[in-house]
């Protein structure tokens, strides 16, 4: 997650997995945690919440009621910390369900043979 490109590649394995919403919203909180301004923040807060959080959005990604409801009270007054629980949930999800399938993909594969091959030819 810290590097732009393994997002890059586990964001396209997430979308044949169809579940490219949850790295989504993680890069959206983590938008949103960097603003600054207070206006800014509100409709970051109301976009996050209408694209991934409402059940009326085809993006929702997978929230337990606790989360949900801590993010419904947040909302009357967003910050750029709405949604760390939720944010915080969703990573967990990622490394506990998406990413060892990841690890064990043809996707993965293939960049680690494209890799390594890389390396002998420098060598």
């Amino acid at each position: 997650m810290h590097s732009p490109a393994g997002r890059s590649v586990f964001r396209e394995f997430l979308r044949t997995e169809y579940s490219e919403e949850n790295m989504l919203f993680w890069l959206a909180c983590e938008e949103l945690k960097a603003e600054a301004n207070q206006h800014v923040v509100d409709e970051k807060a109301r976009l996050i919440y209408e694209d991934y959080v409402s059940i009326l959005s085809p993006k929702e990604v997978s929230l337990d009621s606790r989360v949900r409801e801590g993010i419904n009270k947040k909302m009357q007054e967003p910050s750029a910390h709405t949604f760390d629980d939720a944010q915080l949930q969703i990573y967990t999800l990622m490394h506990r369900d998406s990413y060892p399938r990841f690890l064990s993909s043809p996707t993965y594969r293939a960049l680690l043979l494209r890799g390594s091959s890389q390396s002998s030819s420098e060598a």
